[in-house]
């Protein structure tokens, strides 16, 4: 039935057939000597699935795939970055702050580099999260309470000093605020403009502005035509709404870290719980690739991006996988009991984020630094006192 570089289905009794041409792959794929080898370098991924109109497809980054995490890429250059400034010795532990995917990231990089991992999460770490990260040996601290004003962020990043202060030798990536951490996400930007000989857009979702730091600061350089365009959740103060409590993590923040590159976006999407999960189960359904409220929202807005400017040169970063959201995106019962039902299939248009309302999908084209200037010396920004290293 089948020669090389062809193969022969059968269609009908009769001995009716069809021949289809199919590529001569080399045998094997790559050989890595070490975990670090398996960072980066992630497949493209056409999408045509309805989300929830008919577009003419986006292409999906597949971060999801890397066996780290998309956070190796960051983990890597922040540990790599400490190591050669002589600020983490070897063996050294390193402790931070993290709700589930920088963590796995740190602990995938920490067993390629001998670095014990401790990691500080919160009540709301998922299950499947919390027993990885101990079978890879990385202690986990939970916190159990929000702070009143910078929730669970600012409450996990209190303890992180406590820590700190007890463990000798100890080093602190503090992602929110390390430039290392945008700077690993470099070949993340120069891999999309390999895969993608036209572009006109990116879509990247936004949490510590690492991954969208890093790839604006390539696309300006080689592409600068090429729009980007942020995704926030709603209750967010990343972009300027007021912080509300959220059920979406790895998007969003109620705290303003400093490596968000306010500059690179050219349009700014607030986008809900529901919509991100309506999302997600539509991808998982028509495409089989999904993930969790990143890649949700990161969709929907790349699929509307595409129905707008009628083309498929638009390419989204999916950041995970939906393993971790069985229990919440792909569980009937969590879906009913949050009232996860999407309303609106368009974006509102608002001027300004003080007009984006709390639980509909808004889009603002001017985007700007809430605070004003970044930062004091001291960490703390310059106009609303509030520090993510606080």
């Amino acid at each position: 039935m089948a020669d090389r570089g062809r193969h022969r289905y059968p269609l009908l009794p009769g001995g009716r057939v069809v021949t289809v041409a199919r590529p001569v792959r080399a045998p094997g794929g790559a050989v890595c000597a070490s975990l670090l080898d398996l960072v980066g370098d992630t497949p493209l991924l056409r999408v045509d699935t309805p989300l929830p109109h008919r577009h003419p497809g986006f292409w999906a980054k597949l971060e999801g795939l890397s066996p780290g995490t998309m956070k190796a890429r960051a983990a890597l250059s922040m540990i790599r970055g400490a190591r050669e400034r002589g600020e983490l010795h070897p063996g050294g532990t390193i402790v931070e702050s993290s709700s589930g995917t920088l963590a796995v990231g740190l602990a995938f990089v920490g067993a390629a580099l001998g670095h014990p991992v401790v990691i500080v999460a919160d009540d709301e770490l998922d299950t499947m999260t919390y027993r990885l990260l101990l079978s890879h040996h990385a202690r986990v601290e939970i916190v159990s309470r929000p702070h009143p004003v910078g929730g669970w962020q600012r409450a996990r990043l209190e303890r992180v000093h406590e820590l700190i202060a007890a463990i000798p030798g100890v080093y602190w990536p503090d992602q929110y605020n390390n430039p290392d951490n945008p700077a690993g996400y470099h070949d993340l930007g120069r891999e999309l403009l390999a895969q993608c000989a036209e572009l006109d857009v990116v879509v990247c979702s936004v949490g510590t502005g690492g991954h969208s730091a890093g790839i604006a600061r390539v696309l300006r350089e080689q592409r600068p035509g090429v729009r980007i365009i942020g995704v926030d959740a709603t209750g967010s103060s990343v972009f300027g709404q007021p912080a509300r409590k959220r059920i979406m993590r790895g998007l969003g923040s109620s705290i303003h870290p400093a490596n968000i590159a306010y500059t690179g976006f050219d349009e700014v999407h607030w986008v809900p719980p529901a919509e991100a999960a309506d999302a997600c189960r539509r991808l998982a359904a028509g495409s089989f690739i999904s993930g969790g409220w990143s890649t949700g929202a990161a969709a929907l807005v790349a699929a509307w991006s595409a129905r707008e400017l009628g083309t498929d040169r638009v390419a989204a970063v999916f950041p995970d996988g939906p393993q971790r959201y069985w229990e919440t995106i792909y569980d009937d019962g969590f879906c009913r009991d949050h009232g996860l039902v999407p309303t609106c299939a368009e974006p509102t248009e608002v001027t300004s984020p003080a007009e984006a309302p709390a639980d509909r999908w808004s889009r603002c084209a001017g985007v700007a630094d809430p605070c004003g200037r970044r930062t004091s010396p001291e960490g703390q920004c310059g106009v609303c006192g509030e520090g993510a290293t606080k």
